[in-house]
């Protein structure tokens, strides 16, 4: 078999990898339950290389991203659920039915009007969706729809954007700034709980926790009111902080030493360096 620009290429892979008498042991022993998590990371890495801005690696990382797809299509026809071509013709039976503004008679010359449009056209669907259901309704509830396997951060955001459709909201970014900081107090009055002793550390540990997935959370509908995605602003802290440690340990290097055999405050000074260097 040989490398081609034909998605059916692709799919011929998937089908001898999966092949239980010819294919790969690794591979056959996969179900949808084992493959997700590599669908999620395949999702981030296409997110890293566009954050670095290599158009060669994004390329690269859309094609294994691509390559789960094809993997969940291909278990999905084993069991007789669907296939490939399903799966493009829903997404494309989807794309046509959101934009009538485009492939219709509607109009949306705006994106205001076109985010309008969307969200219409989504309410139908679930509508849909319901009736499919035996007219029980799904989901229950307006946060019910936001999907629990998202990542965390990302899911606060969408939770909250939710909720501010009816008015559920903070006006201000000052406003849930204040409110991080009340969260802040309050985690840091559960650090004060913890060590006076007055909790068991079971106890104490779980109400640590608590408040800080409160300032984690406040600090996520923070970056939304300042249109900011919070994964994004993570990540890229991640690389800088990444980049910074690399400049301590090539530095001690420099001076046959490794981080392990520097003082905190050498370390802090090197830190400042990197950060002045950019």
């Amino acid at each position: 078999m040989q490398p081609g620009r034909d998605i059916s290429v692709l799919i011929d892979i998937m089908a001898r990898l999966r092949d239980p008498e010819s294919g790969c042991a690794w591979d056959v022993q996969q179900t949808f339950e084992t493959i997700a998590p590599y669908t999620i990371e395949e999702a981030y890495e296409v997110a890293e290389a566009i954050a670095r801005g290599d158009r060669h690696d994004i390329c690269d990382e859309l094609g294994d991203l691509l390559l789960q797809v094809v993997f969940h299509a291909r278990m999905a026809e084993e069991e007789g659920a669907f296939a490939f071509p399903d799966v493009v013709e829903a997404v494309t039976r989807k794309m046509i039915r959101r934009h009538p503004h485009v492939f219709g008679p509607a109009e949306a010359r705006t994106p205001h009007l076109v985010k309008g449009l969307w969200e219409k056209i989504k309410a139908e669907e679930k509508a849909e969706k319901a009736a499919r259901h035996g007219g029980e309704e799904i989901p229950p509830g307006l946060l019910d729809a936001v999907s629990v396997a998202m990542p965390p951060m990302l899911r606060a955001v969408k939770l909250q954007q939710k909720a501010g459709t009816v008015g559920f909201d903070w006006n201000d970014p000052r406003a849930v700034l204040a409110k991080i900081r009340e969260e802040l107090d309050e985690l840091e009055a559960e650090m004060d709980r913890a060590d006076s002793g007055k909790l068991e550390r079971a106890e104490a540990r779980a109400a640590i926790e608590a408040e800080l997935g409160d300032v984690l959370f406040a600090l996520a509908n923070l970056g939304r009111h300042l249109d900011i995605d919070p994964e994004a602003a993570v990540r890229a802290t991640n690389e800088k902080f990444r980049k910074r440690f690399s400049y301590i340990e090539r530095k001690l290097g420099e001076t046959g030493r490794r981080p392990q055999d520097a003082t905190l405050e050498e370390m802090e000074a090197l830190w400042q360096q990197a950060k002045t260097e950019g």
